[in-house]
């Protein structure tokens, strides 16, 4: 059977080691989708597919086992998903009978957030789908992931955006009754960023990440949520030749700049990369470039808030895959 390998992967499907049958990828924002796309993603997997669902390490589905042959009709099956993609979330779909438009931008992936973590400093599936509405449909290959809070448990520190929340707490010195929980549990589970001096809590602004844990653990409120921040870590990648983790490139940014950013990032590709390759991750074009290009092209046009701090410079270790161990 011949066809056309480039427009089934623009599809969104996947290229398998069997020659008669190919794989559907199923975007789901944020990690988060109505339950009622639940019964049709089934339905496409019973009829088409081999009866069983895969769901992806960028909490994206996977429907295996659909023949080519079903690849028309398995699009126009899915056309609901992708109105819903356009109705919910604001993304703009051509035509949804058409199927996926772009494969190339990867799932946005988030956290569960504040709508059910009480460690979550914002509302994860909200500005994943915020996203998401900006940068899809899509061709080059990107990963962002967005955590509530510094514990980064969605690995953000493992793509070439990390997005995690920040939070500043603000201290009232008239509720504080000096038990020292909030510097106790800094000092054991954070960063010793709080000590107590003269009666009342030092925080060590340098050393505060904004996670919050300070605001749950006081009994009185003597500390309170300030404004909302996020700190962006960049070009952390797994892969054959260098893996590494992400580097802080903002910390105290807010809302407006982690947008603006992640939007520049297109045209920054789109100047630099190698279109000798059939894909090139983002971190080797930063490498290629350096650091302070990337940083001037990115911040370009970007009106940064007063707290914001910028990394002066970055220099990433990771390790070179097949050096001698």
């Amino acid at each position: 059977m011949s066809f056309n390998t480039k427009k089934i992967k623009k599809n969104a499907f996947r290229i398998t080691k069997d020659r008669e049958v190919t794989a559907l990828r199923i975007r789901v924002p944020g990690g988060h989708i109505d339950a009622h796309y639940l019964s049709l993603i089934k339905e496409i997997a019973d009829e088409h597919g081999d009866g069983t669902l895969h769901i992806t390490t960028r909490q994206g589905f996977e429907v295996p086992g659909i023949s080519f042959a079903d690849f028309e009709e398995v699009n126009e099956k899915i056309a609901p998903i992708l109105e819903g993609m356009e109705k919910e979330i604001g993304v703009e779909i051509v035509d949804p009978g058409d199927g996926y438009p772009a494969a190339g931008t990867r799932n946005v992936s988030a956290c569960i957030g504040n709508r059910v973590c009480r460690y979550s400093n914002y509302d994860t599936t909200e500005l994943a789908q915020e996203i998401e509405k900006n940068i899809f449909p899509n061709d080059y290959h990107v990963k962002i992931a967005l955590s509530g809070c510094p514990n980064d448990c969605i690995k953000g520190h493992l793509q070439d955006f990390g997005i995690l929340g920040m939070i500043e707490p603000i201290y009232h010195q008239e509720r504080c009754i000096g038990c020292e929980a909030c510097v106790d549990n800094c000092k054991k589970r954070v960063t010793s960023a709080l000590s107590f001096e003269q009666e009342r809590v030092v925080r060590d602004e340098q050393r505060c990440i904004g996670c919050g844990e300070c605001i749950l653990q006081c009994p009185t409120n003597a500390w309170e949520r300030g404004g909302q921040f996020f700190k962006v870590v960049i070009m952390g990648r797994t892969g054959k030749k260098n893996p590494r983790l992400a580097k802080p490139f903002l910390k105290w940014a807010s809302r407006d700049v982690v947008i603006s950013i992640v939007n520049n990032v297109y045209d920054y590709i789109e100047r630099h990369i190698d279109t000798s390759l059939a894909k090139e991750h983002i971190g080797y074009i930063v490498d290629r470039t350096g650091y302070p290009q990337f940083k001037e092209e990115i911040l370009k046009g970007v009106e940064l808030n007063s707290e914001c701090e910028i990394a002066d410079k970055i220099n990433w270790n990771g390790y070179q895959t097949g050096e001698k161990i």
